[in-house]
């Protein structure tokens, strides 16, 4: 690893860790925003900010693509026309610019953001093994996958995120995120905790693992990770098993985490990884002030 004359030891380390974990997470080794915009969607007193930029929300983001598995048309739009399998990262890296961009972009370029992906939504229609048709665009599916993703990061966040927040947070984290849901062709997105819980068990009777649903389970319990990225993958993967509903692990058929083994290993393991991460990539000054206001 090369190092400029003026960069420590440490900091070149950091640097080369930074560029590496920017490479897997975006597909780019260089930031694709440099700043926050002044005009994007949500601001420096957002709760968005607050989640979104927090490291927790890998796992949230593992716990709800988990959960997601068992919605059957949800699982067969990403098996009919997604190459997951070919282009292992290109949905996470896809899904993070999406996340980047209507949380820190322009409002034009969030829109834009959302404007794509209706489009590619556009495209994605089908039936199920079952027989049952199936639309991507259609409002009750979008609505599974912005309910599963917001829920994931913001109980994420809640157990392992760097500052503590109220049930009123909470729900304005919910209300927050409804515009994106709601831009994407949600009727009608949750905007609160509540809501959003009764958005998810109402999906409950029609939730099932099928060949298409365990398939993709044992590509995300198994990606096609580097040595090194496997040993910070399974902290993340078992965080996320350990914070799913007891719903969707009977229907996972995954067993309860321990308790002994939860306090013991999974929660200091995932606490270094996070804190590890934190350490190696830079964290906007306004999101570092956001927290120290929500610490306070």
């Amino acid at each position: 690893m090369e190092q400029r004359p003026d960069l420590t030891p440490i900091e070149g380390i950091r640097r080369h860790l930074r560029r590496g974990v920017r490479q897997y997470i975006t597909g780019s080794d260089e930031p694709r925003i440099e700043a926050p915009a002044q005009d994007s969607w949500f601001g420096p007193e957002s709760m968005t900010w607050l989640i979104q930029t927090d490291w927790s929300v890998l796992i949230g983001g593992v716990e709800s693509l988990l959960v997601q598995t068992l919605h059957p048309p949800t699982m067969a739009g990403v098996a009919d026309h997604s190459d997951y399998k070919i282009d292992p990262f290109g949905r996470l890296n896809r899904t993070v610019a999406f996340l980047g961009e209507t949380t820190f972009a322009s409002a034009d370029r969030a829109q834009k953001a959302v404007d794509t992906v209706r489009s590619i939504h556009e495209r994605v229609e089908g039936t199920t093994p079952d027989g049952t048709p199936y639309r991507a665009n259609d409002s009750r599916n979008l609505l599974w996958v912005h309910a599963t993703e917001i829920d994931g990061f913001l109980r994420a966040y809640q157990r392992f995120g760097s500052v503590d927040i109220s049930s009123a947070d909470a729900d304005r984290y919910v209300a927050e995120m409804a515009r994106v849901g709601e831009g994407l062709g949600i009727e009608h997105a949750p905007r609160s905790v509540n809501e959003l819980q009764t958005v998810l068990r109402s999906y409950i009777p029609e939730l099932k693992l099928n060949s298409q649903s365990r398939e993709a389970l044992r590509f995300l319990i198994y990606p096609p990770n580097t040595l090194p990225q496997k040993a910070a993958y399974t902290v993340v993967l078992s965080a996320a098993i350990s914070m799913l509903p007891n719903w969707a692990r009977r229907k996972l058929w995954l067993p309860p985490t321990i308790p002994p083994v939860n306090k013991l290993w999974i929660e200091p393991s995932t606490r270094a990884v996070l804190k590890g991460l934190e350490w190696v990539m830079d964290v906007p000054p306004e999101v570092l002030e956001l927290r120290q206001r929500h610490s306070a």
